[in-house]
């Protein structure tokens, strides 16, 4: 059965709440397909009347602000062993060059982070708990979170369904093709951040290596000659 032919198989309220629930989820720190589940319901919306493209956006925007909110409030009280905990949870996720990537974005770009994170798989889960973690005043997370949310949850589903309507022809024969371009895109971003964010460590790493190396050879070299004891 082809995945639209499913869903449409799916009462729209369900849609509307399994799309909030999974962005939600991710938005907090799980590792979902939030982005996946988000487009294959705005293409499904684009050619069936039952479904509401508003509605589904509402509900996706909600669960983006909603799940990064609580995701903040964990991350501000687990604080650095809830990133030891999840890293051994989710190792490829949050391993610990991903991790200070991310932290390194936090850093130089502030609430910009949390609102450009929206964009990229790997910075979207980690948005809310990095946030809470550093201690993100919350009235910047609050307003980063909401706009972030509204732009791309609903920017997403607006685009989305236009640009379903406008080639409803061939997305009729949308299946598993279709899910498996979007996957694709999915996985090729994630992988695009995992090896930028390799590099940045592998980078980082090499210059915390050569500081080291530098401080030793100074404090080797202000050490005293010994002077040798008198006969």
């Amino acid at each position: 059965m082809h995945v639209q032919e499913w869903l449409e198989t799916v009462p729209a309220v369900s849609i509307y709440a399994l799309v909030g629930v999974v962005i939600g989820l991710e938005s907090l720190g799980i590792p979902l397909p939030g982005e996946i589940v988000l487009v294959s319901a705005a293409l499904l919306s684009s050619q069936h009347g039952e479904l509401n493209p508003v509605i589904l956006g509402i509900c996706a925007t909600a669960g983006a602000i909603i799940g990064d909110s609580i995701g903040y409030a964990i991350g501000r009280k687990g604080g650095r062993p809830l990133l030891a905990w999840l890293e051994r949870k989710f190792p490829k996720h949050f391993s610990a060059a991903n991790v200070g990537s991310a932290e390194q974005s936090f850093q130089k770009w502030g609430m910009w982070a949390v609102f450009f994170g929206r964009f990229v798989a790997l910075l979207r889960i980690f948005a809310g708990p990095l946030a809470g973690v550093l201690r993100m005043p919350y009235w910047k997370f609050l307003i980063a979170n909401v706009l972030g949310g509204i732009v791309w949850a609903g920017g997403t589903t607006a685009v989305i369904y236009y640009i379903g309507v406008v080639a409803e022809d061939w997305l009729k024969r949308f299946s598993y093709f279709g899910l498996a371009i979007a996957v694709l895109i999915g996985v090729g971003s994630m992988l695009l951040v995992k090896r930028r964010a390799k590099k940045s460590a592998a980078a980082r790493d090499a210059a915390q290596a050569d500081a080291a190396q530098a401080g030793s050879g100074e404090k080797t070299a202000a050490e005293p000659f010994a002077v040798p004891a008198a006969d």
